[in-house]
């Protein structure tokens, strides 16, 4: 019976040659895989992957939110006294300053009135200069008993009756004259005009409802914007807590995006914020003023607002592209602990600042996170970290802005 190496043992017969033989094929069989020599095969080497080590830093904290400009002054003209438009006397969307003429109105009516109450008011001076002579020479008679008492007072009362005459012809023709003023319709402030409702030759009534045309301020111009009041109120607590510090004392940074993506070259500042709450939307109205001395924004454009509201001194950002989303939405990280090993780690994401996000836990000073070559590891992989490419450790460079969800 043999036993042979790595079989069950079985029983021949043979004569002594053929076993010699047989024996000798075994051990060469043996030999050719001897048992104790079958290794493992060798062990993988670590892979290596791009990290950062999170740090702290200061990092302004912006608020973006939709708005849309409106002009600071607005001057709605209308005509003060009726009659026929004989002038338009501007030229439509040019810029007027204060004082020029806009329309003139047939002043035949206004002009006559004038000439009227100068006649009324020449009329009154004469007549006071005969009962002021009057009342002189009665004041001579009465010493000596010429003319009764009760004359003399009739001419002092006639005297003063001229003289509040003349103060009513001369009211009458002040009066007259501003009507006359009126057929002159100048612009109430500079700025750019509107088109034109009427025509030379239109009827036009005093202080009718219908603007003729409208005067807008645009330098500087108004950005309405509106913050949802549950972020507000956020603000102020982290202000309160000590979280994040006020940017300013009185003022607030604005910067405008117009619609096309760009950004306004001018910023502006935070010039009034609502006290109340729109109940519908539950948003909070605020108001910026900017420069606008190309004419660059008018009223009514849709711009997005980012107000530079405070700082957080101790932020702690990751690049996005480290940041991966689970099938519930739960944002994870990969971070290498003391021994390099990976482990994912969910954290709490709340705002962007350039390229990064601006997470509010989960990591802390000190943390490694995979920033390179996270795609070839998993959970419990044994890696050799190394500093990352330069696109991903370059830090952020735009201030924090906040988003409205998570």
């Amino acid at each position: 019976m043999y036993n042979l190496p790595g079989a069950f043992p079985f029983e021949i017969t043979m004569n002594t040659n053929q076993s010699r033989l047989l024996v000798i094929l075994a051990l060469l069989l043996a030999g050719c895989n001897p048992p104790g020599d079958k290794k493992d095969a060798p062990k993988p080497q670590p892979t290596e992957v791009g990290v950062i080590t999170i740090t702290t830093g200061a990092q302004t904290l912006v608020s973006d939110l939709p708005g849309r400009t409106t002009a600071r002054v607005v001057a709605e003209i209308r005509p003060q006294v009726s009659g026929i438009i004989r002038e338009r006397a501007f030229v439509e969307g040019a810029n007027v300053k204060a004082g020029d003429v806009l329309y003139r109105i047939d002043p035949a009516l206004y002009q006559a009135a004038v000439d009227s109450n100068q006649a009324a008011l020449e009329k009154a001076e004469a007549n006071l200069q005969s009962l002021k002579l009057k009342a002189e020479r009665y004041a001579e008679l009465i010493k000596i008993n010429a003319v009764s008492k009760q004359d003399y007072d009739d001419a002092l009362a006639a005297q003063m009756q001229a003289q509040a005459d003349i103060a009513l012809a001369k009211a009458a023709l002040q009066t007259a004259r501003i009507n006359l003023g009126y057929t002159r319709i100048t612009a109430p402030i500079s700025g750019r005009v509107e088109t034109s409702a009427v025509t030379p030759g239109a009827l036009v009534t005093a202080n009718q409802t219908v603007a003729l045309t409208t005067v807008q301020q645009l330098d500087p111009i108004y950005v309405d914007v509106t913050q949802p009041s549950s972020e507000l109120l956020r603000l102020k607590q982290e202000l309160a807590s000590g979280k994040l510090k006020r940017m300013g004392r009185d003022e607030t940074s604005i910067r405008v995006m117009l619609e096309d993506g760009t950004e306004y070259p001018h910023p502006g500042r935070l010039s009034f914020s609502g006290a109340t709450v729109n109940p519908t939307s539950s948003t909070v109205t605020l108001r910026a003023i900017l420069p606008n001395p190309e004419g660059l924004l008018l009223p009514g454009m849709y711009v997005r607002a980012k107000l530079e509201e405070a700082v957080d001194e101790a932020a702690i950002l990751v690049p996005q592209q480290s940041v991966t989303r689970t099938a519930k939405g739960v944002a994870m990280v990969l971070v290498v602990n003391a021994q390099n090993i990976v482990e994912q780690r969910p954290v709490e994401v709340s705002r962007t600042a350039g390229d990064h996000w601006v997470v509010e836990s989960g990591l802390s000073a000190g943390d490694r996170v995979i920033v390179d070559g996270f795609q070839r590891v998993k959970p419990g992989d044994e890696v050799t970290p190394r500093p990352p490419s330069a696109q991903s450790a370059a830090p952020a460079s735009a201030p924090v802005s906040k988003q409205q969800g998570k």
